[in-house]
């Protein structure tokens, strides 16, 4: 299934991707940091939730306390428990 995020507090404001059980493929972020999004989304393709929240979460950008990277683990992380909840 396709999911959109809408993240806060980052420069990148939605990134979208595809759920299948726990794997996570076809990373897109709408804004930020171009060179640096396509890098993250051609890593983590193939990644489970679990992974990608491992490497990701908690990842700072300046003093915002949050970054397109931790914005992403929290939407994988959302839109996984949406599914467990179904």
């Amino acid at each position: 299934m396709r999911y959109t995020y809408k993240t806060k507090g980052t420069c990148a404001v939605a990134i979208s991707f595809d759920l299948d059980g726990d794997k996570v493929s076809n990373v897109e972020f709408l804004g930020g940091c171009n060179g640096n999004l396509k890098a993250i989304s051609t890593l983590v393709d193939g990644m489970s939730v679990d992974e990608i929240e491992t490497k990701l979460k908690g990842i700072e950008c300046g003093r915002k306390g949050t970054s397109c990277s931790d914005q992403f683990a929290r939407g994988v992380r959302e839109a996984y428990n949406k599914v467990q909840a179904e």
